[in-house]
């Protein structure tokens, strides 16, 4: 059946929607932290759909919420008011940390930076943009146009002028061997000596950890240091938290509050998670740029009463259940376990991440060149051994990546964690 399936999907689906694993599974069903292929095989999911099952697999409270929204209506668009969609954007507005907070929802964190890049580069009348070095913000044209990761950017051609900046990988680069302190005055006397050299840019936008790059991050306060100098010159802060947002990072409920000293972003964007499968995406933004919009606009699809219903219950009880809390003692635990493993195989060159958000960088032994292979090669034991992650990197980098439901147990983490460690030993 899977074989069939396989056959189907490669006569109409395009050469480059990538498939994991030699033998590609189909996922039928799932329940907590579990998932079911066609075959019958049982997994731990230590991905959620590239993060976005954020609290669990068929979690009863978000079915309920779905099922009964189903029942009254599932769509009418934002042409109508829309009770779920103001009551989320009310709650969501509210935890952004962002004063006279206005919220957008869209599809897609794709859709999402999109609509942020729209907002910028008409609320600044400029079309350069800021962008970090690693880092991914979807596949749509704008969004692949400020994209820092050549594997995940098919064309140069782009609306917007992008200049990359220095910052979201501690542990590679010209600036690896400073301190944090002095890694992080290096990184701002870059951006000085960039914006000396172009006219002011609109923004810059820059995941708090990047995701699809490997999971890395620069050090702690990184961003509120660039966001004095922006300040200084009217430039926004664009805080891209589809994967680092509602919890994640275990310390923090966005990934830019590790950067607060200089208060929020302009705008932060988020996705995956909320809806816990259902399609979510928004901004939030101060309402003077939210508002700049001189024209007409709709989502059809964005903020539909079934995603909403979704993202109300997900929400509600990720909040009621402290699966923030949950990250920070279950993440911290698995990253110690991990590390231990680590440190006795030549092949892992960092282990690095925060809360459920952690990632293991492969190299060659015995230098400092990525290991394609090897990471296809634990991603394909993981799932023999019945665990499910994912892979990612950037420039000559290969990491894989773990992000499990923020309601990973401690016995579910320790399993993961000893499957991982026959993967990883089994090169």
């Amino acid at each position: 059946m899977t074989k069939d399936l396989l056959g189907r999907h490669r006569a109409v689906m395009p050469d480059w929607l990538a498939l994991y694993y030699e033998e590609p599974l189909e996922i039928t069903h799932g329940e907590g932290r579990h998932v079911w292929d066609a075959e019958g095989n049982r997994y731990l999911d230590f991905f959620g759909g590239i993060l976005t099952t954020m609290t669990a697999h068929a979690l009863p409270e978000v079915t309920k919420a779905v099922s009964e929204q189903a029942g009254r209506i599932v769509h009418s668009s934002t042409l109508y008011l829309n009770r779920p969609m103001v009551e989320l954007a009310e709650r969501i507005a509210h935890l952004s940390g962002i004063p006279d907070a206005r919220v957008f929802f869209t599809t897609s964190g794709t859709e999402a930076n999109d609509t942020a890049l729209l907002l910028a580069t008409t609320y600044k009348q400029s079309n350069s943009i800021l962008a970090m070095r690693n880092s991914y913000h979807g596949r749509s044209f704008s969004a692949v146009g400020i994209t820092g990761n050549r594997g995940w950017s098919p064309t140069s051609l782009s609306p917007l002028q992008t200049l990359y900046v220095h910052g979201g990988v501690r542990t590679r680069g010209p600036y690896a061997h400073l301190s944090d302190d002095e890694f992080i005055a290096a990184c701002v006397e870059d951006l000085r000596d960039l914006l000396g050299h172009t006219r002011p840019p609109a923004a810059l936008i820059a995941e708090p950890v990047q995701g699809v790059g490997g999971f890395t991050s620069g050090p702690d306060g990184l961003y509120a240091a660039f966001r004095e100098v922006l300040a200084e010159r009217g430039i926004l802060w664009i805080a891209d938290e589809v994967q680092t947002g509602w919890g994640r990072t275990g310390e923090h409920f966005w990934g830019w509050q590790a950067h607060a000293r200089s208060g929020p972003p302009d705008m932060l964007t988020f996705a995956k998670g909320i809806g816990n499968g259902m399609s979510i995406g928004g901004v939030v933004a101060r309402a003077e740029i939210m508002n700049c919009l001189d024209s007409n606009s709709i989502s059809t699809f964005g903020g539909t009463q079934i995603t909403m219903a979704a993202g109300l219950a997900n929400l509600s009880y990720l909040l009621e259940h402290d699966l923030q809390g949950n990250a920070r003692r279950v993440g911290g635990l698995l990253l110690e376990r991990l590390r231990a493993v680590a440190a006795q195989v030549p092949h892992v060159r960092e282990v690095r991440g925060r809360g459920l958000m952690l990632g293991i960088e492969l190299t060659r032994p015995g230098t400092d060149e990525a290991d394609p292979g090897a990471a296809s090669a634990v991603l394909e034991a993981a799932r023999e051994g019945g665990l499910l992650i994912g892979k990612g990197g950037g420039h000559n980098t290969t990491s894989l990546r773990i992000a499990p439901p923020l309601s990973l147990t401690v016995a579910e983490a320790e399993e993961g964690a000893a499957i991982l460690e026959g993967a990883l030993r089994s090169l």
